[in-house]
């Protein structure tokens, strides 16, 4: 399935039945009066969040959606049916703003939660509600009130419980691959991913949701390679795990530019806790290994970690997998708790 995570849609709620201008008409009953029912209420345009979709393909080929209008009311004091609302289903981690996404209208977070965007138009009043003493035979009946119309624009932002970050070709997909059911394009050549994918992770009976991010190069805040398009979406992970490729020539330097594109689009990223992974070991001697380890480690060291953690990987061998998962279930549990926190790697 196609990923698609902005669109622009067209929204109109229903507009108000009318009100009838109807008088009794029965034999042998003279002045029978007005009996005209009342018009429906048009129907409401609501977005509802659930954790069945991943992606807004379903508005990329439709962009107008409007609801039911409100029935008529009739003669005989019969109102109108009020429209059906309509119902827009969205993934969880929608945003929903204007169309000049100068204002978020809403965030929908959670699995259920509904947003009434649009209200449908009020039904208008049939000719019974305005006889008096004065007017016993009134002609005017309310017209429906109309339908409220609005250009807005959805952005997803997946919500995960950890997100996978590296320069291109750093090994995330072959190691998504290796970790969970999802099926990633691999290949030897940088940006084989194109979109965000997601996999469900299982370790000691345990399961957390990880996901892929297109890989990064230097300048992709300001929009180079795939840009910031896809960097929205670490916000909503609760933890970073952070591939290095072994088999590049300066590891440090390969860690050094993520987290630079991290700070350059939200500083707050660099609060997230993260864990680091030196990835490729299977194509990396090991004496050049202790070097790029060592060299790495003592970056981090620099960088304010006092007990920096590394783990070494091969996503090709499964070597060392089972061990930073663990590290990042325990990152995530932490991360869950609505306290503040610390990473552990400063413990």
């Amino acid at each position: 399935m196609q990923f698609i995570d902005e669109v622009k849609i067209s929204l109109r709620s229903g507009n108000g039945g009318a009100g009838s201008r109807s008088f009794r008409r029965e034999k042998f009953i003279p002045r029978g009066g007005p009996d005209g029912g009342d018009g429906g209420r048009g129907g409401s345009v609501v977005l509802e969040c659930t954790k069945d979709l991943n992606t807004l393909i379903d508005y990329r080929f439709q962009q107008h959606f409007t609801a039911k209008n409100g029935v008529s009311g009739k003669g005989g004091n019969k109102s109108g049916t009020s429209g059906d609302d309509l119902v827009l289903r969205v993934p969880l981690g929608t945003q929903i703003f204007n169309e000049d996404e100068s204002e978020l209208l809403y965030d929908l977070m959670e699995e259920g939660e509904k947003f009434i965007i649009l209200k449908g138009g009020k039904g208008g009043l049939g000719n019974t509600n305005f006889k008096n003493s004065v007017n016993q035979a009134p002609t005017y009946a309310q017209s429906g009130e109309a339908g409220e119309q609005l250009w807005v624009r959805l952005k997803l932002k997946l919500l995960s419980d950890a997100g996978l970050l590296g320069m291109p070709n750093a090994g995330k997909s072959t190691f998504l691959a290796a970790t969970t059911r999802a099926k990633p394009k691999i290949a030897d050549y940088p940006f084989t991913t194109l979109k965000p994918q997601l996999g469900v992770v299982y370790v000691d009976q345990q399961e957390f949701v990880l996901a892929d991010i297109p890989g990064l190069i230097k300048g992709a805040s300001e929009g180079r390679g795939l840009g910031d398009r896809f960097l929205k979406h670490v916000e909503r992970c609760g933890v970073l795990l952070h591939l290095v490729d072994g088999t590049a020539d300066d590891v440090v330097d390969n860690y050094r530019v993520i987290r630079a594109e991290l700070a350059g689009y939200s500083p707050e990223l660099l609060e997230k806790a993260e864990v680091v992974a030196l990835s490729k070991i299977d194509l990396v001697g090991a004496e050049e290994l202790k070097k790029k380890i060592t060299k790495l480690k003592s970056f981090l060291k620099k960088s304010g970690q006092k007990n920096p953690k590394l783990f070494t990987i091969s996503a090709a061998t499964n070597k060392g997998l089972t061990e930073v998962l663990r590290e990042l279930y325990e990152e995530i549990v932490v991360s869950r708790k609505p306290a503040g926190r610390s990473s552990r790697s400063e413990d």
